[in-house]
């Protein structure tokens, strides 16, 4: 009796793309978008470092905000809605960015946008990466976590271009924001037609609460010190280029290759993964990290710019990816709670980080304190790793 070939769902391709194109619009543009109009902004509306800083602030508490309300289980059976509301407020607070100029306006559209990025990704993710687990398909994954890289690497491309243009008619970062809101809605566009609807059981039951092993302890401390570390150069990195070279192509280069090699990192660090585990992978991607936070001030242009953005780009995402998998290990009973307060932990960080960083510039005039601090917080948070067992835990 002939056996018959089964059928290949295509439910792990659509949402591969869908948690793709989702993390580009909620993260790339969402909350990333901002690093490469920012020098633009400084030099438009007369802002120094420290008002950089306190704009930043601003969108990472609303991310802290989205992380901590995402963390309870009001959302269940609600994901998808709020996934795709979502992404339609960040279309709509990208355009908002073009209009505003006062810092107050614009540090209260960036706290909308970063609750809109924190619910995107949590409730995406959700759906997404859930498929991929259901299927066995590690690489849906991939895909959708290098959705930011992509989405960072064309931003850099598009105010690139855009710096091209003849706009003696409107400040040229406004047009940014505009044009961040246009590719935005295509994305959208996309998602909504992309994004499978999660099993109607799914996320119906309400999770345990979560046991505090000392693993996790120190996971989520070092998760949380991550986010001070990264958020200083992801923050200020094309800011700190147009200060050492005057060169929008630097500016956008710097931004593309920080975008390119985040798109391909957690291919990068597969095979470190498979022979060494996640816990390992992510302690090596901190440390990887910390030199390129460090060589960003250190090395002479372009080079500081371009290897800086270089280890950013690979390491920021599956630090990313490898901490939210190793407390979905340790929590596995609560994996929307764990997602969500490690998340909320990385909130906090990203809070501390741009207010500290900006402040140090504005008051020593360059950005070697700051990025050398944050080097020195990312290898704090990989000490912590080793000392709290963390390496001890076996991916599965």
């Amino acid at each position: 009796m002939m056996q018959r070939t089964p059928v290949l769902s295509h439910e792990p391709v659509r949402a591969a793309l869908a948690g793709a194109v989702a993390m580009a619009v909620a993260m790339g543009l969402g909350r990333f978008f901002y690093t490469p109009v920012l020098p633009g902004m400084m030099a438009g509306l007369g802002l120094n470092a420290a008002d950089a800083g306190i704009i930043a602030a601003a969108n990472f508490a609303g991310y802290l905000l989205g992380a901590v309300l995402a963390a309870y289980g009001w959302a269940a059976g609600l994901e998808r809605r709020l996934a795709i509301g979502a992404l339609v407020s960040t279309v709509v607070l990208l355009v908002a960015m073009g209009l505003l100029s006062s810092v107050a306006a614009l540090s209260v559209v960036r706290f909308l946008a970063g609750l809109a990025s924190a619910f995107a990704m949590i409730f995406t993710s959700g759906i997404v990466l859930s498929i991929g687990l259901r299927h066995g398909d590690p690489r849906v994954q991939m895909a959708h976590f290098s959705g930011v890289g992509f989405g960072i690497a064309v931003s850099a491309l598009l105010v690139y271009v855009l710096s091209l243009a003849d706009t003696a008619t409107l400040a040229t970062w406004r047009i940014d924001w505009l044009a961040g809101a246009v590719l935005g809605a295509v994305g959208l566009i996309l998602v909504m037609g992309l994004l499978p609807r999660p099993e109607s059981h799914a996320g119906a039951r309400r999770e345990p609460a979560i046991v505090w092993t000392r693993p996790l302890v120190a996971l989520t401390l070092s998760y949380g010190l991550f986010g001070i570390g990264y958020v200083v150069t992801a923050t200020f990195i094309v800011a700190i280029a147009r200060e050492g070279a005057h060169s929008p192509l630097l500016e956008c280069l710097t931004w593309l290759v920080t975008g390119a090699s985040a798109a391909v990192s957690v291919i990068a660090w597969k095979p470190v993964e498979r022979r060494f585990g996640v816990a390992a992978a992510y302690l090596a991607a901190l440390l990887v990290e910390m030199v390129g936070v460090a060589v960003t001030v250190t090395l002479p242009f372009p080079a500081s710019a371009l290897i800086g953005g270089v280890l950013l780009g690979l390491t920021f995402i599956v630090i990313t990816a490898y901490g939210l998998q190793l407390g979905r290990i340790l929590a596995s009973e609560s994996p929307r709670q764990v997602l969500a307060l490690m998340t909320a932990a990385f909130g906090v960080g990203q809070i501390l980080g741009p207010l500290g960083a900006g402040f140090l510039a504005a008051r020593t005039g360059s950005y070697v304190l700051p990025s050398l601090a944050a080097a020195a917080i990312l290898l704090l948070a990989a000490v912590i790793v080793v000392l709290g067992g963390t390496l001890s835990i076996k991916s599965r």
